[in-house]
């Protein structure tokens, strides 16, 4: 009987190795991994991958798919297009829709809205509110990956729980073996200085990044790190922006009484916040946190090196144009929304990155299979490619060389302030369980939606 897919002649990369052979692939999991050149079975797909590098199946950890109810900024069909048309083979989605995922019944409307339209596999995050404590275990067995909390203000505008709350919370879901992320920002100082600024008349895109200083990420991860320790709990800082984030990071990780894991994006350590004026993406390049200037990202990609920071995530979030104030990019900053998508455009972003010289392939598998399938839980099905595993596997040709324009990109709205940037380094195979979904950044012929919903 012929075996399910059969890769053969590529360069086989893991965080601590790259060796040529070859890969077998039967009923959707990693049968073989072979060197030698010889007795290989007979495949029902064979991909000649000479001159490729087949990876373990890349995750994005940090999306925003929009469903269920703001199916008009992205939806699990054209998310999960954009995901594989770039290389990826699972996403962890965020819970801040309508309703938010808080609660056992909230997660079936996501499953519902994901269930035959993903061509990627997917995990799911719930948030915790006030209230949330009865909800915890329950959402643990309906097979969340982790809980969200919004410790400050964000897309969806939803509380976090009163300080006590959250360490009764974490407490119960220490119980869980599950992991708490938090979006670190201290609102009292966002909201004071964007009331202060307002008032002084500035509605400048460099006022936004003003409005939310390094201090105010530091003091919410010090926060949150203080909690962890007293709950017991398991902590991910999300989206880390700031070169103090790092430094409490590392001496939190250093002390070793909590773990804390954290995580950054490539826009993070590859645009300057003064790239809004000095390049005119103005409100384009409004996210939460905000992008700051050089000497921030050099640190967190010096922490990525050095394992300070341990994955990399987009942040995915898709909007409008009009949302976006698009085609006013220049004007009244405080109109417009954070975020733009990034799920597509990521992995080429970062072989490029590699391809300069910045970090080894070896390193970005790390930070872009390993590390977040350890985190969330889904390893070793995720993240690897050793016997047993789920047969996903992202082939990438590094020498293929390309220009991202946003009106290519599968994503419902598509805009990005990587429109225009040069990439070398892109995805040829995007393959989940054995078959191929995607291939040289479209849809493969044939390919179905059958992404799985991923239980810790």
């Amino acid at each position: 009987m012929a075996v399910q897919m059969l890769i053969r002649n590529g360069t086989i990369v893991s965080p601590s190795s790259s060796l040529r052979g070859h890969l077998v692939i039967d009923d959707g999991k990693v049968k073989e991994l072979s060197l030698r050149d010889g007795n290989l079975p007979e495949a029902e797909t064979e991909i000649d991958a000479e001159g490729l590098h087949v990876l373990p199946g890349l995750i994005d950890p940090h999306v925003h798919f929009r469903a269920p109810g703001l199916e008009y900024k992205e939806d699990f069909d054209t998310g999960s297009q954009a995901a594989v048309c770039g290389g990826i083979t699972m996403i962890m989605d965020m819970p801040n829709v309508k309703p938010p995922t808080a609660d056992v019944e909230s997660l079936q409307l996501k499953l519902d809205c994901a269930q035959g339209k993903s061509y990627c596999d997917y995990a799911i995050y719930c948030v915790l509110v006030e209230g949330s404590g009865p909800n915890i275990l329950p959402m643990a067995e309906a097979g969340v990956c982790g809980y969200k909390i919004f410790l400050g203000e964000t897309i969806g505008n939803i509380p976090a729980p009163s300080d006590g709350e959250i360490i009764e919370q974490w407490r119960q879901m220490a119980e869980t073996g599950l992991r708490c992320g938090v979006h670190a920002e201290d609102n009292s100082i966002l909201f004071y200085l964007r009331d202060k600024l307002q008032a002084e008349g500035r509605n400048d895109p460099l006022a936004f990044l003003e409005s939310r200083p390094a201090v105010a990420e530091a003091e919410a991860i010090q926060r949150a790190i203080l909690f962890a320790g007293e709950a017991g709990s398991k902590l991910m800082i999300y989206h880390m922006s700031s070169k103090e984030g790092d430094e409490i990071l590392r001496r939190t990780k250093a002390d070793g009484k909590v773990d804390v894991v954290g995580e950054t994006g490539p826009h993070y350590f590859l645009f300057d916040g003064r790239d809004m004026v000095r390049l005119g993406l103005g409100s384009l390049l409004r996210m939460n946190p905000p992008v700051r200037t050089a000497e921030h990202g050099e640190a967190l990609f010096e922490g990525l090196l050095d394992g300070t920071i341990d994955v990399v995530g987009t942040d995915h979030s898709p909007h409008t144009r009009e949302e976006k104030c698009y085609d006013d990019r220049m004007g009244d900053i405080w109109k417009a929304t954070s975020g733009w998508p990034g799920v597509e455009t990521n992995v080429p972003v970062m072989l490029t990155v590699v391809n300069e010289g910045r970090m080894s392939l070896n390193q970005y598998v790390k930070v872009q299979a390993e590390n977040p399938a350890r985190v969330w839980n889904v390893w070793p099905r995720k993240g690897n490619l050793d016997i047993g595993a789920d047969g996903d596997v992202t082939i990438v040709d590094m020498n293929r060389t390309g220009v991202i324009d946003e009106e290519k990109l599968h994503s419902k709205n598509k805009l990005s302030p990587w429109h225009g940037w040069k990439v070398k380094g892109l995805p040829v195979y995007t393959i989940v369980r054995g078959k191929v979904v995607a291939k040289d950044g479209e849809i493969a012929p044939g390919a179905a939606p059958e992404g799985e919903f991923i239980r810790p």
